[in-house]
């Protein structure tokens, strides 16, 4: 089945945009897969239906995750956020208000990084 929910006309887009609507396309698939596994099986009594339910919702998030690295590699803009955003304890909009105000980056570690500074 093709996609036919471009605001434009495909033939219109560069092959660039296509590949990352295609790709978008099939990120929203699969995080819509993880929400109808979940569901299925929060709600299932079999036990063995319910392994097999939350294994597929497992594999659809390995699907979801290789999706977003791809996009991170082929959209400058992605990876710049994901690398504020992601893998970071802090509050969420504590990381927004430092990237809004130029603050530093968040380190990927989750610390402030002083241990860095001694000695400095």
């Amino acid at each position: 089945m093709t996609s036919d929910t471009t605001q434009e006309p495909a033939q219109s887009l560069s092959g660039e945009t296509r590949e990352m609507h295609r790709a978008l396309i099939s990120l929203m698939e699969e995080l819509q897969a993880i929400d109808s596994y979940q569901q299925r099986a929060d709600v299932c009594n079999d036990p063995q239906l319910k392994a097999v339910l939350l294994h597929n919702k497992n594999e659809e998030i390995e699907h979801a995750t290789m999706l977003m690295e791809w996009v991170r590699r082929h959209n400058g803009h992605f990876g710049e956020t994901m690398k504020t955003y992601l893998f970071s304890e802090r509050p969420i909009t504590e990381i927004e208000k430092g990237a809004a105000a130029g603050g530093p980056a968040v380190p990927r570690t989750g610390t402030l990084g002083i241990a860095g500074m001694k000695g400095a």
